[in-house]
């Protein structure tokens, strides 16, 4: 506990991006695109913003995997309020048709968070999951860097 709280500005900024980053791929309606873009504005390592919003990020999403692999049956049979069976029929409905490559998508908001709870109750296989929910919020995360970049005069 010693070494985090005498740890630089700079890495509580990236401790900071990691949990936003995660907390915003769970069912919580928060995002991170705000504190990865005040990052690269304040000059911290682009590479490192990207890596860590993007490792963040994942684990978020996998958390939401867990929760419908868990939680399957309970899942399936409980009814759900109009708006969210929308969004898990939505969800269900892109991976039925596009297989784990839906799961690319899975950064979007309001239907990211359920591809990723419809990917556990499915029990994709794990391994796939992490890798086409890594790659497709690492390509926003970058995209997002580089549009920064673009905009602030940076590049």
């Amino acid at each position: 506990m010693e070494t985090l709280l005498a740890a630089p500005a700079s890495e509580h900024a990236l401790i900071a991006l990691f949990l936003t980053a995660f907390l915003a791929a769970t069912l919580l309606p928060l995002g991170s695109e705000w504190l990865v873009v005040l990052l690269i504005t304040q000059h911290h390592p682009l590479v490192t913003v990207v890596w860590v919003a993007t490792l963040g990020n994942t684990l978020g999403g996998a958390t939401n995997y867990l929760i419908g692999w868990a939680g399957q049956r309970w899942w399936r049979n409980r009814p759900h309020p109009p708006r969210q069976k929308a969004r898990l029929d939505q969800a269900q409905a892109l991976m039925k048709r596009y297989g784990g490559a839906a799961l690319l998508f899975s950064w979007l908001p309001v239907i990211g968070d359920p591809l990723c709870v419809v990917a556990g109750v499915l029990r994709y296989p794990l391994v796939a999951f992490f890798v086409l929910v890594a790659v497709g919020k690492f390509g926003r995360y970058v995209f997002l860097a580089w549009a920064t970049q673009q905009a602030m005069g940076l590049a």
